[in-house]
């Protein structure tokens, strides 16, 4: 390693090298093209262009996979978040404040006692059920007590019907508000819209569960008020009642039925308008640029040893040598034997066995929520292109004294892949440790402001 570092640093094109790498931010996986790119105004004319080899980033989500993807990716999943939280932004009216709003968090089931290190309001940590007093970073926290009992057909089952789970609650909560209001479910539409963000994340036994922001609108969406008879307190009713109702039947392998829902843990609480303190208050209230930043943190979290594998697995032997604990390992071998029975065979289980069987994504929303992640990316990309004009060696603005308008700019890419990932682990560290330097100069400049 010190070898490789010591040639990339005193190499040539070290300088070039470095260009490439910090225009993507210090990507740990970059896209590797050639090609070119131009941009040519309305006359056909070029204004700029570029040739040769470039990287491009990944676009990973997984902090453990790249961590200056994962940054960026958590950067456009908090403005997409504040956007439906807080209006005024985003093409989302400022009025989405002052509809029904809740924040909820849905759980899976027990399958079997596990180890747990639960504490008091005064902070004295519980032993846990096996007489321990677990430290928090014990790998035996979220594992089970007696594996040889524990449920993993069931745990594994549940989790590959997770996302259809949260399908169910949707409809259920969507006929319980349709009660209030004394219409059909299927008119519901036609009075009211329900709209939503959630982010799955992985709990320490392995198993999934659903932070979520759910709002009420009009039925044109978020621009549209709210029908009167839906308060946040009928909204919380219709949630908790939706929760308890939804569920799935399936069977398990021997044939026997097995109906699948919630846990009993249901964490619902009160958005509040963003205060400066920005905070959780002792009621349970918790403010919107505080709930963006808390849903965003989630939708980026690396896979690491109490979630799974960050690649597919392709054959039953290479289950064995994954980086995971004994719990997660059978798990993911559970998932593979299920995976060859027919019955399961639309679950697909064995390409998300390394996901330990979760099939769904990590952030989705309702269509009206907000905005998309294609209307920020293609933000940025605007924005890129008007630097790049900005700093042509030539005038760029009209006699106005206004930017040239960006529709009369066409941007032609020529680009073909030369691979993906750096040459070796030196130049990975050297990337990682720009896109470290790019998050403590982002941290220093928010704490000045």
């Amino acid at each position: 390693m010190i070898d490789e570092l010591s040639a990339r640093l005193r190499a040539p094109d070290y300088q070039d090298w470095r260009a490439k790498v910090e225009a993507t931010g210090g990507c740990a996986r970059p896209v590797r093209l050639t090609g070119r790119s131009a941009i040519l105004d309305r006359d056909g004319e070029i204004l700029t262009e570029r040739a040769g080899d470039i990287f491009a980033p990944c676009g990973n989500r997984r902090a453990s996979v790249c961590p200056a993807c994962s940054d960026r990716y958590a950067g456009d999943a908090f403005h997409l978040l504040r956007a439906g939280l807080a209006g005024g932004d985003k093409d989302v009216p400022a009025l989405v404040t002052e509809k029904p709003r809740a924040f909820l968090t849905l759980t899976a089931p027990g399958f079997g006692p596990v180890h747990t290190r639960r504490t008091t309001k005064s902070g004295r940590v519980i032993p846990c059920r096996c007489g321990s007093y677990h430290h928090p970073d014990d790998p035996r926290l979220g594992a089970p007590t007696d594996p040889d009992t524990y449920d993993y057909v069931g745990a594994v089952l549940w989790q590959a019907h997770a996302g259809q789970l949260w399908h169910r609650f949707v409809i259920a909560l969507r006929r319980a508000l349709a009660g209030h209001l004394g219409v059909p479910a299927r008119c519901f539409r036609d009075v009211a819209r329900l709209s939503y963000a959630k982010v799955a994340e992985y709990q320490r036994r392995g198993l999934v569960h659903f932070h979520a922001v759910v709002r009420v609108d009009g039925p044109d969406g978020p621009g549209d008020p709210t029908p009167r008879a839906i308060t946040a307190e009928i909204l919380h009713a219709a949630i908790t009642s939706a929760a308890a109702v939804a569920v799935i039947a399936t069977d398990r392998p021997d044939g026997e039925p097995l109906l699948l829902g919630w846990g009993a843990q249901l964490d619902l609480r009160q958005i509040t308008a963003s205060k400066a303190s920005d905070v959780e208050d002792d009621a349970g209230q918790i403010s919107e640029a505080r709930l963006a930043g808390y849903v965003a943190k989630y939708a980026t979290k690396g896979t690491g040893t109490t979630e799974g594998a960050d690649r597919p697995v392709r054959d039953v032997e290479h289950i064995a040598y994954l980086d995971v604990s004994p719990h997660h390992r059978r798990m993911i071998e559970t998932c593979w034997q299920l995976g060859g029975l027919e019955q399961y065979e639309d679950l697909n289980m064995r390409r998300w066995a390394h996901m330990l069987g979760f099939r769904g994504h990590f952030l989705t929303k309702s269509q009206r929520y907000s905005t998309t992640f294609r209307a920020i990316r293609g933000e940025r990309r605007t924005w890129r292109v008007r630097r790049e004009l900005d700093a042509l060696d030539r005038d760029t603005w009209g006699e106005s004294g206004a930017p040239l308008d960006l529709d009369t700019v066409t941007v032609v890419n020529d680009w073909r892949l030369l691979g993906v990932g750096h040459q070796n682990h030196a130049e990975r560290e050297l990337a990682v440790a720009i896109a470290e330097r790019n998050r403590q100069q982002r941290t220093t400049r928010r704490r000045t402001d």
